[in-house]
């Protein structure tokens, strides 16, 4: 009888996203409304804001797309896939045509 194989977990350290994707770490559900009223955990209100963490080799030196690492984004969440890679954070691959806004502080100069 030969030896079971014992199948040893592997930890992944980094998701690079392929094609016209980036890699965004959602923000934390809203608990409460803006007046201050809280929110039980079934009337979550859905949050489709979140920052991005890793930006695909395809898109990095587009000047047609304007994302950067850390850009705060609005996305749809439709065709966004979790990805099961940190237990306490919420990351989803989203394709760059998901991404319906981009938050900045100022206008860029032209």
């Amino acid at each position: 009888m030969a030896a079971a194989k014992k199948k040893k977990k592997v930890a992944f350290e980094y998701v690079e996203p392929i094609g016209l994707r980036v890699l965004v770490r959602k923000d934390e559900p809203k608990r409460e409304t803006k007046g201050g009223i809280a929110l039980p955990d079934a009337a979550e209100i859905p949050t489709i804001t979140g920052r991005i963490v890793t930006i695909s080799a395809a898109i990095e030196h587009d000047d047609d797309v304007p994302l950067r690492q850390y850009d705060k984004v609005l996305f749809h969440p439709k065709n966004a896939i979790p990805v099961d890679f940190e237990s306490d954070n919420q990351l989803f691959v989203v394709p760059v045509d998901d991404i319906v806004a981009v938050f900045r502080k100022e206008q860029p100069s032209e």
